[in-house]
């Protein structure tokens, strides 16, 4: 379980560098551009520290997760908007199951 749960932190990793990029560039917010960034940058380190140093991992790509699905979440049921809130808030969701199922069938 250990490399689906790397490879999904990649592309999430990924997703969250490119949400913010995209913020950015359609209303201005440099908030979202270094959120995004260091959000998906920690998301690719979790992923890389995989399987090698399995704890840290995945408990850097959890509270990640955990922080972007507390932003993003109430977000989505506020405003119905799926992009960004609804996608990071289906993403964050998934990937504290994977870090969690991860953990569990290591």
């Amino acid at each position: 379980m250990i490399g689906p749960a790397k490879i999904y932190f990649i592309i999430f990793g990924l997703f969250t560098i490119v949400g913010g990029l995209m913020g950015y560039i359609k209303a201005g917010s440099t908030a979202s551009l270094i959120a995004g960034s260091v959000s998906g940058i920690l998301l690719l380190v979790a992923a890389f520290l995989l399987p090698n140093y399995l704890v840290v991992g995945l408990a850097l790509a959890a509270v990640v997760s955990i922080a972007l699905a507390a932003r993003f979440v109430p977000a989505f049921l506020n405003t119905g908007k799926v992009m960004p809130a609804g996608i990071i808030s289906v993403l964050s969701v998934i990937g504290v199951i994977m870090a969690i199922v991860a953990w569990v069938k290591k």
